[in-house]
């Protein structure tokens, strides 16, 4: 099984391996770990490699490479990376757990998107970034990149389910098991989703607080001259506009919020 996979790949560059791919692999190589009761010391040396090598490939420090990712592969006899597309029509598939989806059957859901929420500081508040959506063909699904918020260091990024049963899309960040997500509807005639976002809020020193609220995602193109980032207060001209879209969620109604 493996024999034929390291000549295919031994052709391919470090930069093959995207910054999404180095999460998976770092992820899958811990829980395997784990799960045989293994030491990194004792991969480290199978796979001859430093454990310094591995340990900050695992901690994120530094990107794998792809010799070291093979002789990994190697001595788990685990295949790490998602086979890439061979150009031979072969239907390019998101894994099950993110709803078996084609690349074509998505794709309409690519682009960048105004985000509006309501502030957690201040309800009354309109609070506005941007996410990108986008097919990663190393992952061979979808995933989503938050930018222009100015809580910089809190930006999400993730995988993009969708799974046929539900008729919804699920924005879903793990980090070290940490979840945050946001379920949308299918898109509006306009382009618009609405939907639920489900977080942690940061409370007083270093604790944090499960929050939900509604959430809006309107396709940037769409926007023309009222596309604005930040946080809006009700003075703010922008705000009637944006209220008005997050109005929608809860009105409609695309979620229900039950105390």
């Amino acid at each position: 099984m493996y024999g034929n996979m390291w000549n295919v790949t031994a052709t391919m560059n470090d930069d093959d391996l995207s910054p999404e791919e180095n999460k998976v692999i770092g992820a899958q190589v811990r829980e395997e770990l784990a799960r045989r009761r293994l030491s990194r010391q004792h991969l480290a040396d199978k796979a001859k490699i430093s454990l310094s090598t591995l340990e900050k490939a695992l901690t994120g420090t530094r990107p794998f490479t792809l010799a070291s990712v093979v002789r990994i592969e190697e001595a788990l006899q685990l295949q790490l990376r998602k086979q890439r597309h061979t150009g031979n029509g072969e239907m390019e598939l998101a894994p099950e757990s993110l709803g078996s989806y084609s690349h074509p059957a998505v794709s309409w859901l690519e682009g960048d998107y105004l985000t509006l929420r309501p502030s957690f500081s201040d309800a009354q508040s309109a609070y506005a970034y941007r996410t990108e959506i986008r097919w990663d063909k190393a992952l061979s699904h979808l995933v989503f990149r938050e930018s222009d918020r100015l809580d910089a260091a809190f930006k999400q990024d993730g995988a993009v389910s969708v799974p046929h049963q539900s008729g919804y899309i699920y924005l879903v960040t793990n980090k070290m098991g940490q979840y945050r997500l946001i379920i949308l509807s299918r898109p509006m005639i306009g382009g618009e989703m609405f939907g639920l976002l489900s977080t942690l809020q940061s409370g007083r020193g270093t604790l944090l607080i499960p929050v939900s609220t509604p959430i809006v995602f309107v396709p940037v193109k769409n926007m023309k001259g009222e596309l604005q980032f930040g946080k809006f207060n009700p003075d703010a001209a922008i705000h009637a506009t944006y209220s008005a879209l997050l109005k929608r969620a809860t009105e409609e109604p695309f979620v229900l919020l039950v105390k």
